[in-house]
């Protein structure tokens, strides 16, 4: 976050609209892949020039144009062919928004975050935006990923209705693939919690603290990302746009329920990590309070110990008892009994 906060200042003076990448950059060079496709017809192949894009936009089938990395001039050329709006394209290469659905009435705008598991106290993530428009799809991720590889999958060997529907039913597809990525992260989460509660059980140790507070950090960022994206799925699924059929708006439903029930879980999640950490706390108060009653009760055995010592360590010509045989003995025997004597004091009143 303190990078994207950094690469922010580059934007400064210059007007809406204009395009600057913020954000890490993943790619040297942009991929594009196009999959051209219908009922019966399905054609895939990597687009290498803007002018080859161009040639395809009025062909035959639905259009799914997919760019792999962020580059300014590409993302201007292709917002060219399809007269996308500056300020989509702004923020399709702003990769710190938060996710939304915005209509345009030609098309529909969503942004959404999609997570990857890696245990390391970090939770990366990379912005997908994705255009739906009358009989076209364009997809633009930060980086080559195998995130949508399930989707070609489905659309090389024409399963489900995905070929027969229109491009509403691609972009729910691609959108639900991200949602279920939620799902993956929870578990491995889950795994990680339930291992640190074993932890705690056995031993409480600087580790484990650091781990909880990194699993806070974590389901927080989860957390930014699922509340917007809760309200940009409630958006697809009123949407009244023509480019929406009636069809679909119950997948949606059905993706709106998915993270309904994955922020649920992220906020047991959280609740079981507040609770974790005053386990944390409270084992660390008690065994110093244990420490402390055997350090307290040491102390106290000796005070009178002490007094004594005290007494007769002061060298008076005039002490009565300096003159006895056997005082010395009998003093450490005095010691002794006192001592006794408080141990089942305290044994008594149950303190040790």
């Amino acid at each position: 976050m303190k990078s994207v906060r950094q690469k922010r200042s580059k934007k400064t003076g210059l007007s809406p609209g204009s395009l600057v990448h913020v954000g890490a950059e993943y790619a040297e060079k942009s991929k594009i892949t196009l999959i051209r496709y219908n009922e019966t017809i399905f054609e895939e192949k990597e687009v290498a020039s803007i002018s080859d894009l161009l040639h395809e936009k009025n062909n035959e089938g639905i259009v799914w144009i997919n760019v792999d990395g962020l580059d300014a001039k590409l993302i201007e050329d292709v917002g060219g062919i399809y007269d996308l709006h500056p300020l989509i394209l702004e923020d399709i290469l702003n990769t710190d928004q938060r996710p939304k659905t915005e209509d345009f009435g030609d098309y529909i705008y969503i942004v959404l975050k999609n997570f990857y598991n890696k245990d390391d106290g970090n939770l990366p993530y990379e912005q997908v935006s994705i255009i739906l428009g009358k009989n076209f799809i364009l997809s633009f991720k930060e980086k080559e990923t195998s995130l949508f590889e399930p989707i070609r999958e489905r659309l090389r060997g024409n399963k489900g209705r995905i070929r027969k529907a229109g491009p509403d039913n691609l972009a729910h597809a691609l959108i639900d693939n991200v949602v279920d990525n939620y799902f993956f992260v929870l578990e491995e989460l889950e795994e990680r919690i339930e291992y640190l509660e074993d932890e705690l059980v056995t031993q409480t140790s600087p580790v484990n603290l650091q781990a909880i507070h990194s699993l806070k950090r974590e389901l927080i960022v989860l957390r930014k990302s699922l509340w917007p994206l809760r309200e940009a799925i409630s958006t697809l699924e009123r949407s009244d746009s023509e480019l929406i059929t009636a069809s679909t708006h119950i997948y949606f439903k059905d993706i709106f329920d998915h993270i309904i029930a994955i922020i649920d879980t992220v906020e047991t999640y959280r609740e079981m990590l507040s609770g974790m950490l005053d386990i944390y706390l409270s084992t660390v108060s008690n065994r110093l309070n244990e420490v402390m009653k055997v350090l307290t009760i040491i102390a106290t055995i000796f005070m009178p110990l002490t007094f004594l010592a005290g007494v007769y360590g002061m060298n008076f010509k005039y002490m009565p008892e300096l003159e006895w045989r056997f005082g010395y003995f009998g003093v450490l025997g005095v010691m002794l009994v006192i001592a006794l004597l408080m141990l089942k004091y305290f044994k008594n009143k149950k303190w040790i």
